[in-house]
C-alpha cells in the first residue's frame, strides 16, 4: 500500500487530561503506571527528539491518543488493551504492534522503528 491509503495510530496508556497526566507522571516515578508507548515517544518531561525525528522521517501520518481520546473504533479493535499501534486503511483498522511487542521495545525509539517498518511489511503495509 501506499504512504496515501493509510495512516498509523498510537494509543497511549494513559489520559490525556491534565490530571491525568499529572496521575501518570507521578505515577510512573513511583511504578504505578506504566505506558510503554510513552517510554519510546517521551522522556521526563517531553516528546523525545529522537522520536519526533523517527516520526517525520516516515513516509505515513503517525497520530498519537490518550486512552480517553481516541477512536472508539480503535479502542474496540483491541480490546482496550494499551497501548497499541493500529493501521487505518478507510474503514479497516489493523493491530500492528500490541501491547507485548511495544513493551519489548524498552523504549528504544531505532527498535521501535525498526519493528514497526517489519510489522507493517508483514501487514500489507509499506513504511519508510
Amino acid at each position: 500500500m501506499s504512504s496515501q491509503d493509510f495512516s498509523l495510530l498510537g494509543v497511549y496508556d494513559a489520559d490525556g487530561s491534565l490530571s491525568g497526566e499529572l496521575r501518570y507522571w507521578f505515577g510512573a516515578r513511583i511504578g504505578r503506571a506504566h505506558c510503554s508507548l510513552c517510554d519510546i515517544t517521551h522522556g521526563l518531561f517531553r516528546e523525545k527528539q529522537e522520536w519526533r525525528e523517527c516520526k517525520e522521517s516516515l513516509n505515513v501520518e503517525f497520530l498519537t491518543f490518550h486512552r480517553d481520546d481516541a477512536p472508539s473504533d480503535v479502542l474496540e479493535l483491541c480490546g482496550h488493551e494499551l497501548p497499541v499501534v493500529v493501521a487505518r486503511s478507510g474503514a479497516q483498522l489493523t493491530v500492528i504492534l500490541g501491547a507485548a511487542e511495544l513493551e519489548s521495545i524498552g523504549g528504544e525509539v531505532s527498535t521501535f522503528h525498526d519493528a514497526l517498518v517489519a510489522a507493517c511489511a508483514k501487514n500489507g503495509f509499506v513504511v519508510a
